[in-house]
């Protein structure tokens, strides 16, 4: 079992950053694989980012390419989600997961384990 929290959300002008942090309970966080995906209102949940148990390997969604940095600190039970150069249209929900598959990391069915959720509001 593993329990999720997200902090670090909030309100910041376009061209802003943020830090996204999920604490994890338990001694398994080694053991799992981590995404981040967002929903805005009306949308449907999309993915993010994403990274390997080892940190070895990342993945991107197209749309933050080259702003957001995903990483994670497995002696805090820690993942990040960092932020730069953010537009209105990241404007949504985040939520951080845990899966144990290394594959298939892009698709939210991946994951075993969600949080509840951070608001992340991009103003112009």
């Amino acid at each position: 079992q593993a329990h999720l929290v997200e902090s670090g959300g909030g309100l910041v002008q376009a061209g802003g950053s943020l830090r996204l942090s999920c604490g994890a309970s338990g001694r398994t966080f080694r053991s799992y694989s981590m995404g981040w995906f967002r929903q805005a209102p009306g949308k449907e949940r999309e993915f993010v980012a994403a990274i390997t148990r080892s940190g070895g390997n990342t993945y991107y969604a197209d749309s933050v390419k080259g702003r957001f940095t995903i990483s994670r600190d497995g002696a805090r039970n820690t993942g990040y989600l960092q932020m730069n150069s953010l537009k209105p249209e990241d404007t949504a929900v985040y939520y951080c997961a845990l899966g144990l598959n290394a594959y298939g990391l892009a698709n939210s069915n991946t994951y075993n384990y969600w949080g509840q959720g951070t608001q992340v509001t991009v103003s112009s």
